[in-house]
């Protein structure tokens, strides 16, 4: 990006060219939205300042299930009025919080996280099965909820999990209707994630 094409210092042009990285956001939004924020610099940019050290300074991943949290053990893991014996596998945060906004899952999650699910197939160090595998039996799971998106890496993943811990005598199921194929969790609505849901199917 060329310093002269947004008219400002550099310091504007370099957040400028962090907001274009974001999700949703080209160069366009993102020049409109820091404008915003410099216009409104005493009630958007101070405190979203601050609020940015702050959770950049505190915030970590659950050691238990991968959501992100400010404690060693998030909210949800630490919640002894979830239903332990349901575990729910999300391929990142951004699934879990779907999930949790479509308020219709009351048990544990499992977040994947950042690993190579390719058509070549998945490196299973990076899935990190071991350590599901470890909660299945300390939660004594009976039943594990697939909830991955709709693509052909997400449906490899699902049917490695399944291979990998069919014997650990949990029951699998799947997402159903609702879900379009190639759909991503983290881009449907609450009512479409809660049909998907009540409507899962064993697998």
């Amino acid at each position: 990006m060329q310093f002269r094409e947004y008219g400002g210092d550099r310091e504007v042009e370099a957040l400028i060219a962090l907001m274009a990285k974001l999700p949703g956001l080209g160069p366009r939004s993102a020049r409109r939205a820091v404008i915003k924020m410099i216009e409104k610099r005493k009630i958007i940019l101070e405190p979203l300042a601050q609020v940015l050290g702050s959770v950049s300074e505190k915030i970590t991943e659950c050691v238990e299930c991968g959501n992100f949290s400010t404690e060693e053990i998030c909210c949800i893991c630490s919640d002894g009025e979830r239903q332990s014996s349901i575990m729910c596998i999300v391929q990142d945060v951004a699934d879990l919080w779907a999930m949790e906004r479509s308020n219709v899952f009351k048990g544990i999650y499992h977040v994947l996280g950042n690993y190579s699910s390719t058509y070549s197939g998945i490196n299973p160090e990076e899935l990190k099965v071991d350590k599901i595998r470890t909660r299945l039996e300390k939660e004594h799971v009976e039943e594990v909820i697939l909830a991955l998106d709709a693509t052909i890496n997400g449906q490899t993943t699902a049917h490695y999990l399944i291979e990998k811990l069919q014997d650990t005598g949990a029951k699998f199921s799947s997402l159903a209707h609702g879900v379009p194929v190639g759909g991503e969790l983290d881009y449907l609505d609450d009512g479409t994630i809660r049909a998907a849901f009540t409507a899962r199917k064993n697998v």
